[in-house]
């Protein structure tokens, strides 16, 4: 019993440094991107205007530099985006940038004056290149709230479905460690030790607090609204793969318990489907457990690097 609680203490306590990392969302599904615009001597230019062209999608949104020269966009599409930066008196600039980045550093954007143009020279009036020149239709210019809206919600509630997961390591690896205290012990065919009835409600209790997070986080990640045009790759896809196997282990294993609990009130040896109880509950928790470092690893990879 020494043992296990020490295991256990050990278990909790790394996953709840875990916890304690600030929530991310899984695995590149929406991302933002800032920067800032300056003219040739380096001076910020305000009231620019930034337009983010997704290349896969067509989609485009729009923003304007605030005066210290800066200007962010929040919730964007993963994807390779075309940027083009229009102001009154320049020429238009152009640069690409991918959501989310391999990189946190934001875009540095220099804008080049045009030849003999006069400060308050307005759109109408320039000889620059118009959107349209630059291959933008008038729908693709204008921002889309809904989408907007639609990509807030789903960062949001797969914020809520990671918290979720990483909480519900720490009874499902309490429950595993607690199963072999639950599980009457024998000796060629004759039982030597019966679990006492406080392993087997500890157990089940945390097996029930399991099945009930589990649940509850896949409700979160299964009804956050999708995105089209959008691809998974990377991370995002063994996360999504090792869902296969854990999912439907995380049925069967209440199960098999329940099984397994009612022969062995019965008197009998646990036998049967029920006998594959504990393999099944292992091989879901390992899986879960790949799932949980899949999009997580590179996170605190890229913490280490940065603390060199």
């Amino acid at each position: 019993m020494q043992l296990a609680a020490a295991r256990l203490t050990l278990v909790v306590s790394i996953l709840a440094s875990f916890v304690l990392q600030p929530p991310r969302t899984l695995a590149q599904e929406a991302g933002a991107l800032s920067g800032s615009v300056t003219d040739p001597s380096g001076q910020a230019v305000a009231g620019a205007t930034i337009v983010a062209k997704n290349t896969a999608t067509g989609q485009t949104t729009d923003a304007r530099t605030r005066p210290d020269g800066r200007f962010s966009f929040q919730a964007l599409a993963p994807g390779s985006y075309a940027i083009v930066v229009t102001a009154a008196g320049f020429a238009p600039a152009a640069s690409n940038a991918n959501v989310p980045g391999t990189s946190s550093e934001p875009l540095q954007i220099k804008l080049a004056a045009l030849p003999n143009a006069p400060a308050a020279q307005t759109p109408a009036a320039s000889s620059e290149p118009s959107l349209a020149d630059l291959g933008f239709t008038t729908q693709q210019t204008q921002s889309n709230p809904q989408l907007q809206a639609r990509l807030a919600r789903r960062t949001e509630m797969l914020k809520i479905h990671q918290r979720l997961g990483i909480i519900t390591t720490i009874p499902m690896a309490a429950a595993v460690i607690t199963g072999p205290m639950a599980k009457a012990k024998g000796k060629n065919g004759q039982t030597v030790k019966e679990p006492t009835q406080a392993n087997l409600d500890t157990h089940i209790a945390l097996g029930g607090a399991t099945t009930a997070l589990y649940l509850s986080t896949a409700y979160f990640a299964i009804a956050a609204p999708r995105i089209p045009g959008t691809e998974k790759h990377g991370a995002i896809r063994w996360h999504e793969a090792l869902a296969w196997i854990h999912g439907p282990g995380m049925i069967l294993t209440p199960a098999l318990g329940i099984m397994a609990y009612k022969q062995e009130n019965a008197g009998e040896k646990v036998h049967g489907i029920a006998s594959a109880h504990g393999a099944v509950a292992y091989v879901t928790a390992a899986s879960y457990g790949a799932a949980i470092v899949a999009v997580s690893w590179p996170i605190h990879l890229k913490f280490w690097e940065k603390q060199k």
